[in-house]
C-alpha cells in the first residue's frame, strides 16, 4: 500500500489546497464523514480520507483501495492505493465525465472526451499550471489521459464483489459508479467446473478420484456438463451419478440423471434404477424411473421432458440461487452476496417483481424467504432481518404470519436484537390468540407449536444472560403458558 501523496498533502497547506480546488480532493471534508452512515457489504474497514464539493466522499478501504461515493446513492473503486487514486484525479480533472469509457474506445474518442471537458472546465477556471505544479509536488510522472483513463477503468471493474457499499440503515447497496459490463455470475462460478470436466473428458484419474470425495466440485462439473454436452461424456456421467448419490437427493443428482437419459440407452436403465432405490429421498426424487419402459426411448423422452422443465443448456436461463448456492459452497462469499443484496433491494423498490404468473392478482414472498435464508446461511443477519420483515409483512394466513415471526425472532435473537425479538414474539403470540382465519386450528398438535416455545425458551434464556431479568421472566411466563396448550404425542405401539 502506498499514501506518500496523501502523506505530502497531509503536511503542506499549499498542496492540500490544490488537491481541494481545483481537483476536487479536499481533506478538510474527511471531518463530516458521508452523507449517511454507510459500510461494506463485506464488513471491511473504511477510512474517510476526503471529500468533494457534491458531497462525495472518498474512503481509503482495507487493503488500500479508494473508494468513491457520491452523494446520488454510486460507488466504486477508483484506485488501487491513494497514490493511484490521487494520480488519476489530478490528472484527469473532470474524472466523473469518464466513468463509461474504456481503453476499448479508442485513444482518439478517449482524447477527444478530455479534451472537450478539460476546455468546458477551463472556461471556469484554470487547471493547466495547477496541475503541473501538485503533480510534480507528489511525484507523479507524466502521464497520457489515455493511460489514466485506463487505470481509472481497470479500478472500477474491481468494485464488485468485494467493495460494494450499502446504507448503514436501510441496508441497501449503491449503485455501481460505472455502467461498464462485468462477466455474468455463472461465468465465474462455473469456471472450476469447467476445468473439471475438461480433466475428466482427457481421463484424469486424479481429477475422477477428486470428484468421488468432493461434492462440490462433483456438482460444479455436472453443471458444466449442463451446459458443455459431448456425446463422449456417457462414462464419465455413469461415474459422476453414482457418487453423486451419495449425497441423496439433489438438484445435481438429478441433473446427472437427465443428461445420462438423453443419451437413450436401455442398458443405462438398471443403474439408474440403482440410483434411485439409495435411499427414501432419491426414491421419491426419481420416482418416474421406476415406470419407464425397459427401453432407451422412453428414457430419453422422459430425460428430454425433465430438461425442458428443468435444466436446459443456457446458463442464464437458470435461477439465481443455483449460481448463488454454488458460489457459496465454493467460499465465494461476496460473490454469492452481492447479487442477493442487489435482489432483495429490486424487489423492496418493487414488490410487482414477486406476482405469481399464476394469479397476476397475489404476490408471491416465497422469494424473500429464500433470500432471508440464503443471507443466513451466508452470516449475514443484517440482510436476512431485511428480508424476513419484509416476508413478514406480506404473508396472507395466520399460519404463515406466525410461522414467519418465528423465524424472525430467531433471527433478531442472534444477531443480539433481543427487545425487538420479544416484541416479534408478542405480535405472534397475538396472532395466536386472534388468528382471524382458521389455519392455526391445530397448531398446538404439530411440530409448529413446539418450534414457537422452543424459540421463546432460548429468547429467555438469551435476555437472562444479557442481564434482562424481568423481560426474561416475561418471555419465560409466555413459554410456559404456551407450552401447557401444547398436545402431547400419544404412547407408540
Amino acid at each position: 500500500m502506498t499514501d506518500q501523496a496523501l502523506r505530502l498533502l497531509r503536511r503542506d497547506r499549499r498542496l492540500a489546497a490544490l488537491a481541494a480546488f481545483p481537483f476536487g480532493f479536499d481533506l478538510d471534508r474527511a471531518a463530516h464523514g458521508h452523507v449517511e452512515e454507510v459500510r461494506l457489504a463485506s464488513g471491511g474497514e473504511l477510512e474517510v480520507l476526503a471529500g468533494d464539493d457534491t458531497g462525495g466522499t472518498f474512503f481509503r478501504c482495507a487493503g488500500g483501495s479508494v473508494l468513491y461515493a457520491s452523494s446520488e446513492g454510486e460507488a466504486g473503486i477508483i484506485g488501487s492505493t491513494v497514490d493511484e487514486a490521487l494520480d488519476i484525479l489530478t490528472g484527469l480533472p473532470g474524472w466523473e465525465n469518464y466513468l463509461g469509457l474504456s481503453p476499448q474506445d479508442g485513444e482518439e474518442a478517449l482524447r477527444a472526451a478530455v479534451t472537450e471537458t478539460e476546455d468546458e472546465i477551463r472556461a471556469d477556471y484554470g487547471i493547466d499550471e495547477e496541475r503541473t505544479e501538485l503533480r510534480a509536488a507528489l511525484g507523479f510522472p507524466a502521464r497520457s489521459p489515455v493511460e489514466l483513463i485506463g487505470l481509472l477503468h481497470a479500478a472500477l471493474l474491481r468494485t464488485e464483489p468485494d467493495f460494494v457499499l450499502l446504507n448503514a440503515e436501510e441496508g441497501r447497496a449503491y449503485d455501481p459508479l460505472d455502467r461498464h459490463p462485468r462477466p455474468p455470475l455463472w461465468e465465474t462460478v462455473l469456471a472450476a467446473g469447467r476445468a473439471d470436466l475438461a480433466a475428466l473428458r482427457a481421463r484424469d484419474e486424479e481429477v475422477g478420484q477428486a470428484m468421488a470425495d468432493d461434492p462440490v466440485r462433483r456438482r460444479l462439473a455436472l453443471r458444466a456438463a449442463q451446459f458443455d454436452r459431448a456425446d463422449g461424456d456417457l462414462p464419465l456421467l455413469r461415474r459422476l451419478v453414482r457418487h453423486e448419490a451419495e449425497s441423496s437427493m439433489t438438484d445435481e443428482l438429478r441433473l446427472a440423471a437427465v443428461l445420462i437419459g438423453l443419451h437413450g440407452r436401455a442398458e443405462d436403465l438398471p443403474l439408474l434404477d440403482e440410483i434411485r432405490e439409495t435411499d427414501f429421498d432419491t426414491a421419491c426424487g426419481l420416482s418416474e424411473i421406476r415406470d419407464l419402459e425397459a427401453d432407451g426411448a422412453a428414457l430419453r423422452q422422459w430425460a428430454r421432458e425433465m430438461d425442458e422443465s428443468m435444466f436446459g443448456t443456457d446458463p442464464s436461463d437458470e435461477p439465481l440461487d443455483t449460481w448463488t448456492d454454488l458460489a457459496a459452497d465454493q467460499g465465494l462469499t461476496e460473490l454469492a452476496r452481492v447479487p442477493l443484496i442487489r435482489r432483495l433491494d429490486e424487489i423492496e423498490l418493487n414488490q410487482t417483481l414477486l406476482r405469481d404468473p399464476r394469479n397476476p392478482g397475489r404476490l408471491n414472498p416465497a422469494p424473500l424467504g429464500s433470500l432471508a435464508r440464503d443471507f443466513d446461511r451466508l452470516g449475514d443477519l443484517p440482510q436476512a432481518l431485511r428480508a424476513q420483515r419484509l416476508y413478514v409483512a406480506l404473508q396472507e394466513t395466520a399460519w404463515d404470519r406466525v410461522s414467519a415471526l418465528r423465524d424472525l425472532a430467531g433471527f433478531e435473537r442472534r444477531a443480539g436484537h433481543l427487545e425487538p425479538a420479544a416484541r416479534t414474539l408478542l405480535a405472534l403470540r397475538t396472532t395466536l390468540e386472534a388468528p382471524g382465519d382458521d389455519s392455526l386450528a391445530w397448531w398446538q398438535r404439530v411440530n409448529l407449536g413446539r418450534f414457537i416455545v422452543r424459540e421463546h425458551d432460548d429468547l429467555a434464556q438469551a435476555l437472562a444472560d444479557g442481564g434482562h431479568a424481568a423481560r426474561a421472566d416475561e418471555v419465560r411466563a409466555a413459554a410456559e403458558g404456551l407450552r401447557a396448550q401444547l398436545v402431547q404425542p400419544g404412547p407408540t405401539r
